[in-house]
Parts: C-alpha cells; structure tokens; sequence
C-alpha cells in the first residue's frame, strides 16, 4: 500500500511539473535564435548597436559566434552552423566560392573600414628609404588592395591584371621606393608593426586592434566590391531571418546609429546611406 501511495504521489508531481512547463517551453518555441558569425573588427559592434534591437523586436535571440579567420566563418555558413556572417567583400566571396565549390552570396552591404597604411615606427610617408619593410596581406584578393595603395602613393608601380586572385608580387614591374614587401597572414598585420617599418592593414583588423582611420598614413579608394557584406548559404537568401537581417539594415534605425557615432568616421558606406 505504502509503495502505491509513493507510485502515485510521484506521478502526480510529476504531471503538476509538466503542467507548469508548458508554457516556458511554449515561450521557448516562440523564440527563434539566430547565430551570426562575425571576425575581428566593427561588424559585430555594428549589429549589436543598430540591427540586434531590431531583431530582438520580432522575436529573435541573436547568438554572436566569433572566428578568428574568414575561412571558418564560411564554412560555418556553409554547414549551416550559423545563419550568415559579416567580414567580407564580393571579391573574396567569389574566390572562397570558386575554390570551394560552394554557393554562398551577399545580401546587404554593411559599413567599411578601408585598407590603410599604418607604422609606428614613422609619422609620413616621406620618410620612406630604400630597404623599407612593408607588410602586406598574403592572400592575393587583399594583395591587389595593399599593392593599389602602394602604388596610389608612388612607390611602386603593377601591371594591369584584371583578375584579382591572380595578382602576386610578380605583378610589381617598377618599385622606385626600393621597398621589399613582405607577405603575412592578414590578421598578423596589426602585431607585425613593431617588426616591419609600414604595413598594410584591413580595416577591420585595424579598428580591433586599436588603430583608428585617422592615424593611417594612406588609406585606399574604396570600391563598391570591396565593401563588406552579410553572407548566407544561397538555399537561404529568401528565408525570413534573411529577409529580417536585410530590413534591418537597410532600416533608418540603423544608419540613424551609424552616424551619429563618431567611431565609424571615414567607413566606407553602403549604397543605402544617404549621400
């Protein structure tokens, strides 16, 4: 009898406990979290300020996934890990897809940090001297950009190579400067100043590591193509989250939050912006 009584009394808890968690899980159900992958730099700070709020307002919980290289940060897209990124330019997106056999596209322009040249070792570009280090991005799509200013300064002069992927050193024909220019990886850039007497700097590895855009010495023409852009698997660019990310965008909440923060001050603006 005392076994029966235990048998029902715990039955009975447990059915008032379902009944209590209904609707929590109810709630649970209603929410839709949405995982957006982001590299070093602005863009993260960027949604945060001007797209997350407006998400949160239709129900979304935005989970901010951090990678430390653009490569990761697709293949999370492409494995549907993570509903889109935002770290990179049309240029780059179709050379990760060439190489990759992937179908990844752009749905919004964001906000841009131009490449700039950076040193703490100088305060002008005259004191440049025959022997000069100056780093460079390794990969040859961010190459062509750190080469263009180099060449836009007049120290240096390429050929003309209408394929971004396939510009190298080798496309150098002329370096009055007498500069010797030095490959690294492109997040290395930022912490190979104290080693090299110039570099060239991505914008967003710029601005994470300190710099601002004022202190470059030369910043680069930034070109529609070059401006950073959200991701998502192809599959997904009509869905509604994607269409939601757009809308927030694209809305006069955001630019409103842009522009009236001094820290975005020289950033390249999608087509969007009011001109």
């Amino acid at each position: 009898m005392r076994h029966r009584l235990v048998i029902q009394t715990l039955f009975s808890a447990f059915a008032l406990f379902a009944l209590q968690s209904q609707p929590a899980l109810a709630a649970d159900a209603n929410t839709h979290v949405l995982r957006v992958g982001f590299v070093p730099g602005p863009y993260a700070d960027e949604f945060r300020e001007g797209v997350e709020p407006q998400l949160k307002r239709k129900g979304y919980t935005v989970q901010y996934v951090n990678f430390s290289t653009g490569l990761e940060a697709n293949q999370a897209v492409w494995h549907g890990e993570i509903a889109a990124d935002v770290m990179q330019h049309t240029v780059y997106l179709k050379a990760y897809n060439d190489r990759n056999k992937t179908d990844l596209v752009g749905v919004v322009q964001v906000p841009t940090p131009p490449m700039g040249l950076y040193s703490t070792r100088h305060h002008s570009l005259t004191e440049v001297k025959p022997g000069a280090t100056v780093a460079v991005p390794n990969d040859p799509v961010n190459l062509e950009r750190a080469l263009k200013i180099l060449q836009a300064i007049g120290w240096i002069r390429i050929r003309e190579n209408p394929n971004p992927v396939d510009v190298s050193e080798r496309d150098v024909v002329a370096n009055p400067a007498g500069i010797r220019i030095v490959p690294l990886e492109t997040a290395q850039a930022p912490r190979a100043l104290e080693d090299v007497d110039f570099a060239a700097i991505q914008g967003n590895f710029a601005i994470s590591s300190g710099h601002r855009l004022t202190e470059a010495l030369a910043l680069e023409q930034m070109l529609s193509p070059y401006v950073n852009q959200v991701v998502v698997k192809s599959a997904n660019r009509n869905a509604q989250e994607t269409a939601d990310i757009v809308a927030a965008y694209r809305s006069d909440e955001f630019r409103a939050a842009i522009l009236r923060n001094d820290i975005y001050k020289g950033y390249r603006l999608p087509d969007y912006f009011p001109r």
